[in-house]
């Protein structure tokens, strides 16, 4: 098997999910699903630079528990946004969610943590996380991701968030301020078949301004201080930012949305409570201006 058939075909994907979007064909039709393997599982991860094993009564155990964790993601989306998307839905379906759950600093698998009952981040190492999945759901859902769209992620970390989008989306890119963290995620997306997710290790605060054109999609997964203004730069017309904003390590962040309308304007608004880990460098260096 051939890394782009370890998981469905993006077209194929799109092409469910279109299916999937009208409320008939939601109620009787399942979320495609891949054919994910113990066999496939073992074979990305050493193509990765991540070699371990598990044994197949383990991995069967992962799996089992996965059809519960998509409810509860559907459930989630539909009480906090009046409805659970059915591409958002489709894409958690598509990427195993076990294969980016790794201890990057310990240089260990923990697969066994992935579709966890009460979800919750997971420590991957260098002082970042895996955040918990119902939250990407809802993050991922509020930034309404498009087919054919560009996306840019600040910080990376497991690599996750940008998977998910990558089966959606165009062009998926994300950034990585932990050297050895970025380094070392930047090789999980191609056993995969995610020919379309590309990575860099820098410092989100400036984004990513040689990507011409700029990005449908801003979403930044640390908690800043405020809005990097080259972010705004970079956003095209139509573009959504999505951005947890607060103080370190302290409560009280809140996860603004911004979009750009026709005219270059910015507007805002704000969501939820969340609790991030802290955005680093360049923000650090250039307190906000009051």
């Amino acid at each position: 098997m051939t890394a782009p058939d370890l998981l469905l075909d993006r077209r194929r994907f799109l092409a469910a999910a279109a299916l999937l979007a009208t409320p008939a064909a939601a109620a009787a039709t399942p979320i495609p699903s891949t054919t994910w393997t113990r066999a496939d599982y073992l074979r990305a991860m050493a193509a990765s630079g991540r070699a371990t094993d598990i044994s197949p009564a383990a991995f069967a155990a992962i799996q089992a528990r996965k059809p519960a964790a998509m409810a509860r993601i559907a459930a989630y989306l539909k009480e906090h946004l009046g409805h659970a998307d059915p591409t958002v839905l489709a894409a958690f379906e598509a990427v195993p969610r076990d294969y980016f759950h790794y201890m990057y600093e310990g240089h260990y698998a923990v697969p066994s943590e992935a579709y966890e009952t009460n979800p919750k981040p997971w420590a991957i190492g260098f002082g970042s996380a895996l955040s918990d999945y119902l939250g990407q759901a809802y993050m991922t859902q509020l930034a309404k991701p498009k087919p054919g769209e560009v996306t840019l992620e600040i910080g990376t970390g497991s690599g996750f968030q940008s998977a998910l989008l990558s089966r959606i989306v165009s062009q998926a890119y994300t950034i990585e301020i932990i050297k050895p963290l970025g380094e070392a995620v930047s090789h999980i997306f191609a056993p995969l078949g995610y020919d379309n997710v590309h990575t860099r290790v820098g410092d989100g605060y400036y984004g990513w301004p040689d990507v011409a054109g700029g990005f449908d999609i801003i979403m930044v997964t640390c908690a800043a201080e405020y809005a990097p203004p080259d972010l705004f730069k970079q956003m095209k017309p139509g573009g959504r930012m999505i951005i947890p904003i607060g103080q370190p390590f302290k409560r009280g962040q809140v996860l603004y949305v911004y979009w750009k309308d026709d005219k270059g304007k910015i507007h805002s608004r704000r969501d939820v409570g969340v609790y991030f880990i802290p955005m680093t460098g360049a923000i650090m260096k250039h307190p906000r201006q009051t």
